[in-house]
């Protein structure tokens, strides 16, 4: 009789304590109830995130941790002149300077961040050089670029032919009213989880086209472009940076699935409030994408237009965002 007593408080306690922890009618988080997770995975921003998949599929498919493969995959759109949004050939600014903004995330935590950087191709390799070789999260402008340096990597000019072409087109008006899913998208944001299961992400941008000098969208703040926790999920945005930091977009999304929302319905839910702090999103796109421990993923946007890329052991391809408007 006492052991049926104690076994029917314990029960009651597990209950109430799940209850607390996760809103009604809501899935568990993580691995309760579910079979196994789909590991690896690799999910990107828009359709340069394909080639970057690649690139991550490569370590991951080796057995390769999931920081080494977001920094691998996202170093391709940084390396690439036609991808306009990212790295060498990217936008630059109003003053016809290219900077860089990135930052890389870990399953322990451990991030690092690089914002205003000129003349590195990779900052996205500087970020990662921030997170294991100082005591800081972020370096900005010369003293990241000193710090790159001092690292091994090469000063160069990132400003193509075509980008300084339309950077001058762009002086005869100088109106700054970006084009939705064209000029500020201005992201790659790469989510993996390899075959422990651990989780990492990372992103990358050269910023909105045609920026004030100076400027630093969300995408190199850790909890706005990107969010990592290595128990619930991982999260990262893309669009007008400054609608997502607002709202510390990514951690929001993490903290949704942490509640027992999938990936996508805590990106829609993420999405969602945006708009309703918004006087105003008719030219303004925000995306987010999320990966869960499960290897669940998910992506949402105000508008039509944005896409991301999947790859796990059995899909290879470029999905069109769902969307509110």
């Amino acid at each position: 009789m006492n052991s049926r007593r104690n076994f029917i408080k314990l029960s009651a306690w597990g209950t109430t304590l799940l209850t607390g922890l996760y809103p009604a009618g809501k899935a568990f988080a993580g691995t309760l109830g579910k079979g196994a997770a789909n590991k690896p995975i690799v999910i990107s921003t828009w359709n340069h995130g394909m080639p970057a998949n690649d690139a991550a599929w490569k370590v991951l498919s080796g057995n390769g941790s999931a920081l080494d493969a977001v920094e691998a995959g996202v170093r391709v759109p940084e390396a690439d002149p036609e991808v306009r949004t990212v790295g060498y050939g990217g936008f630059p600014d109003r003053e016809g300077k290219v900077t860089l903004d990135a930052c890389i995330m870990d399953k322990d935590s451990n991030c690092g961040s690089v914002a205003f950087l000129q003349h590195i191709k990779h900052p996205i390799s500087v970020a990662r050089k921030v997170m294991e070789e100082t005591p800081h999260v972020m370096l900005v402008g010369e003293g990241a670029l000193d710090f790159a340096l001092s690292q091994g990597f090469k000063k160069e000019k990132l400003l193509t032919p075509a980008s300084e072409k339309d950077w001058k087109n762009w002086l005869k008006e100088s109106k700054y009213k970006p084009v939705i899913n064209i000029e500020n998208h201005d992201t790659i944001g790469m989510l993996a989880m390899d075959a422990n299961g651990d989780l990492a992400g990372a992103c990358t941008t050269s910023g909105a086209a045609f920026k004030m000098h100076g400027r630093v969208g969300d995408s190199p703040i850790i909890g706005a472009g990107l969010f990592v926790d290595n128990e619930v999920g991982a999260a990262t945005a893309t669009g007008l940076g400054e609608a997502v930091m607002r709202m510390v977009g990514s951690h929001l999304v993490v903290e949704l699935m942490r509640q027992g929302n999938s990936p996508q319905d805590a990106c829609r839910l993420a999405v969602e409030r945006i708009i309703a702090k918004q006087k105003d999103v008719k030219d303004l796109q925000v995306g987010f994408i999320a990966l869960n421990k499960q290897g669940e993923y998910g992506g949402y946007c105000i508008h039509k237009g944005f896409d991301y890329a999947v790859r796990d052991k059995a899909t290879n391809k470029l999905i069109d965002s769902k969307y509110k408007l």
